[in-house]
Parts: C-alpha cells; structure tokens; sequence
C-alpha cells in the first residue's frame, strides 16, 4: 500500500522468510490460519491475479457448499457467494511476498528494530540490528510502520521518550489449540473449508460437538486445528487429537477415519486478547503508524488477524489519499482504523464472556446482548437471511451492528414466534 505513495518503501524484516521456515517473529505461524472472505477481496485488490496464483501453486479456492460452518453439530445454511482460500498461512506469506519484492520501489532489509529516531514532535526513522552485529544502524524515513505484532516494543519506546503510552485493553481468555496435517486422497473432494462451533445450544461449551476447524492446502494436505479453553486445552497427544476429532462434526470425523496424520503437530497457548487505543492520546509523534496485532491481538479461533490487518493496510492508504502529510501525526489513519479494530474486539470478547473462566471486563449492557446474540445466532440457523448478515458479519465484510437493525431483528422474532 505505501508504495503507491513513497519514492522507496524499506521493510525491515528480522524473520528468515524465503525459504518457507518462518522465524520467532510469529511462533504460531504453522497453526492453521484463515484468510476471510473480506480478506481474501482486499488481498485480489491489493494484488491483482493474486488468488488464480496461489491456486496455481496448490492452495484450494472454495465456494458455496465447499465452504461449511457448524454451530452445536448443526450446518449453517450455505452461501453460494462465499468465497474462502484453503492454504497454509507461511504459502499466503511466500505468496505476498513474492509480489511484493516485484514492486520497483520496495526492498528488504534483514533485521530488528530496537529504538526510534526522533527529531522533537516527529519519528524521522529507526535505529536496528543487523544479524550479529554489535553497531546498530539507521534507517531515515518520512513514515514509520510499526507491524512488529503484538510483542511490540512500541510503547515503551515512546515513553522513555517522554511521550504518553495508549491506553491497553486486555482479556485473559486461556485458550489452546493444537494444529496436525494429513495426507489429503480422494475422500471428500467437494470440500475445501470447514469450521465448527459451540454455541447456544451448548451454552457455548464442547458437549454437542468438539470446536475446530479443516482445510484443504497446498501439498495435498488437510490442516486440522482443535481448539479449547482453560483445562480443555489440546494436548500434543496424537491419540487425544484423533480422538476429540472423531467427536467433531463428520467432515473432521472422516479425516481422522480415513487420512494418515503426517510428522508431528504443534500448539500454541493464547493467553489474552489484547488492543492498544491509539485513539485514546491526546499526544502522538507524527510520522508513525501502527498496524496488524500491535495494534491488536483478538481470539484466534474467529480468524480476524490476517483480515483485520488487511482492513488496517487499506484504511492507511485512505488517510495518505486524503492528502494527509506523513510527518504530522497520523489521527485521521488512527480513526479509521479503530472502527475495524473495535468491531473485532466487540465481537470476539462478547462472544469470550460466555465461557465461565472468562471474568471480564463486561461491556455495558452486556447480559442483553448475551441474550439478543444468542437468539440471533439460533435462528441464523434456520433463517438463511440471517445467516447472510451473521456471516457478513463473521467474514468482516459489515460491521456488527447491522445485527441489531430492526429488519433482522423483527425476523428473528418470526423464526422463534413459527417454532
């Protein structure tokens, strides 16, 4: 995206991503990782030919009745225009940064950041580490991204320079979740993704089906994550993994029956949600933004990270379209963003408070929207109007709030009043 606005673009990379291997800049990077349908349209904008690519290379596009959601064991009614990407998160990176690298005015530097430089109220670059070498060095530049993720330095960056740190929100959700791969034949050919859920009807708990999720990848693969919270966390117990699988619904069912499970498989411990309000200052650098989990970490088991920073990316091209100067501080960017970042938090901590290890912070309100949610979630099973706005919703294409217009709800009503 800055490349349509600056001369040269440096992205300081400490991660050894060439290759495939990744690095310990994202220690989750071989979990199964989604690519929502917002996602997935931001991605074909920003790259065109992008997706026909990666399908070219491996990666499974389905559509219709090859996407399917579960809620409580029960298939949500399908969309025939949801569209989704089945691949591995580090052949989505390859992907993107293949394209990148062919950008005329963008090129990579190996290493860290560890300081900024500024000049009185404005970040004019970076001081990082290259390799092994004990000298730091500079990078000048008229606009900083921070995208360091969600261990981001940034804060206390800024206030051993005198400068007020946001304010962070944070839910400690102790979740787990554990990630195998399987060798994929011709069983189930007609499906590429499959998500299942706990909901109402279980009080949001694993008794009627097992939560999880399945996608077919590149390399003829199943990647199947398993997910739960607190004590119900995945152990690295293959014999425990085919076993809470074959309580999952009968798509996961049968790769566990019929499919070998392939090398050893990793989890990754989830300990809190959080967000930085950037918002929240009344005092900030100017040429300096922040984007992806440093600005906010949410729940991964609803996929929003790699969208949200997609969503983030094109609300920072906005504000520099608006003609915004890169040096003055970027509120206009910060804005925008929040308006995404928010929806994603709203929607997987209010969906995190129904678990009983989970004790707040509590929205106002919260014990009627527990309740409005539920009723709406039921009857989107039924109701394929409202499964159309729960998974506009879901997929990050409209804000939460079109669940509370009256339309939906007086339908919802019909549902549960023809019951």
């Amino acid at each position: 995206m800055l490349s349509d606005f600056a001369e040269e673009v440096v992205v300081l990379e400490p991660d050894h991503l060439d290759d495939g291997a990744g690095g310990p800049g994202a220690p989750h990077r071989d979990q199964l990782h989604a690519l929502l349908a917002q996602g997935h349209i931001l991605l074909e904008g920003f790259f065109p030919g992008i997706v026909k690519e990666m399908v070219a290379g491996g990666a499974q596009l389905g559509q219709g009745s090859a996407v399917q959601f579960y809620v409580d064991g029960q298939l949500r009614p399908v969309m025939e225009d949801l569209e989704m990407i089945g691949a591995t998160r580090p052949f989505i990176e390859q992907s993107v940064r293949r394209r990148t690298q062919a950008l005329a005015n963008v090129r990579f530097v190996a290493g860290r950041a560890h300081s900024l430089l500024l000049d009185h109220d404005r970040v004019r670059g970076v001081h990082f580490l290259e390799g092994d070498e004990p000298a730091g060095q500079e990078i000048t530049a008229d606009l900083v991204v921070d995208a360091m993720g969600r261990s981001s330095r940034l804060s206390s960056w800024l206030a051993k320079e005198g400068w007020p740190a946001p304010i962070t929100d944070r839910m400690r959700i102790d979740l787990g979740y554990a990630t195998a791969t399987f060798r994929r034949g011709s069983e189930r050919p007609d499906l590429v993704i499959v998500h299942s859920a706990p909901g109402p009807a279980s009080d949001y708990q694993p008794t009627l089906s097992e939560p999880g999720a399945l996608a077919a990848v590149e390399g003829d693969r199943w990647m199947v994550v398993l997910a739960g919270y607190h004590d119900y966390r995945p152990t690295t117990d293959p014999d425990d993994f085919l076993a809470r699988m074959r309580r999952c619904v009968r798509p996961l069912q049968d790769v566990a029956e019929d499919c070998p499970m392939e090398g050893d498989f990793s989890s990754f411990h989830f300990r809190e949600s959080q967000r930085r309000q950037f918002t929240s200052l009344n005092r900030f650098p100017g040429g300096l933004a922040v984007l992806g989990d440093a600005m906010a970490s949410v729940n991964p088991i609803y996929g929003q990270g790699l969208t949200l920073a997609a969503l983030e990316a094109s609300c920072l091209a906005a504000h520099l379209r608006s003609g915004a100067s890169p040096h003055a501080p970027a509120w206009g960017y910060f804005r925008r963003a929040a308006g995404f970042v928010n929806a994603a938090w709203d929607l997987s901590t209010t969906a995190d408070l129904a678990q009983p290890h989970v004790t707040g912070p509590y929205p106002r309100g919260y014990p009627i929207l527990r309740w409005t949610g539920d009723k709406i979630i039921s009857a989107s099973l039924r109701d394929p109007e409202i499964n159309r706005a729960f998974m506009q919703v879901a997929q990050m294409r409209k804000p939460p709030q079109i669940l509370t217009h009256p339309r939906v709800l007086l339908r919802a009503a019909r549902v549960f009043m023809a019951t």
